[in-house]
């Protein structure tokens, strides 16, 4: 992805490899991209040659099957209470963007939070894992995710450990010479008595 398109675009809450990830894994290349699935079935729709044919492709289906847009596959419908209400920045590459990294910063902190808010990213593959499907789903242990309340927060806590850890390493300071350095050496005192070796002779 352009590293431009995710400085000015994405939402600053998700880290760049996570944006990247999420666009990998349920996303498109395309920002006039249009999916439609009806009763779980894809449905084969003519592929939009302009941002107007693509909301029209929309607009058709909106209301009788899921449909996602753009280089985020993001939900068309959500929010909506009916296709006039459609915004053209749905086929914008950097509104798109925009809306569906926010959208999935708030189902990847509801997946989360579900698994207790982990204080280590050894549990962030699984719940990417989670949060990818819950994406393409909608859906979370049952529940719509993108109708849920947003739990907010940041999706990972540092452990007591790791937050001690950082914050010793910022205090270390590397001495400015090592301790056999001449002028280490040159300054020393003396660190044996030898003024009882004249008295015992």
């Amino acid at each position: 992805m352009d590293a431009a398109l995710l400085a000015k675009c994405a939402d600053p809450s998700l880290s760049k490899a996570i944006v990247e990830q999420f666009v990998a894994a349920v996303g498109s290349v395309d920002p006039l991209a249009v999916t439609v699935t009806v009763d779980g079935r894809l449905v084969l729709v003519p592929k939009p040659k302009s941002p107007d044919e693509a909301l029209a492709i929309v607009r058709e289906y909106l209301g009788s099957g899921a449909v996602r847009v753009g280089i985020t596959q993001f939900p068309a419908g959500v929010g909506l209470k009916d296709a006039s209400q459609l915004q053209p920045g749905l086929v914008d590459a950097c509104e798109n963007l925009r809306m569906g990294t926010a959208m999935f910063g708030r189902v990847l902190r509801i997946v989360s939070n579900w698994y207790g808010r982990p204080r280590n990213n050894d549990a962030l593959p699984q719940i990417l894992d989670d949060a990818f499907d819950a994406w393409r789903t909608g859906y979370f242990e049952g529940k719509s995710v993108f109708r849920a309340q947003d739990p907010e927060g940041s999706v990972f806590q540092p452990s007591d450990a790791t937050a001690k850890s950082a914050d010793a390493s910022k205090d270390e300071q590397p001495s400015p010479e090592p301790w056999t350095s001449k002028s280490v050496l040159d300054n020393a005192g003396i660190r044996i008595d030898l003024s009882r070796i004249d008295g015992e002779k």
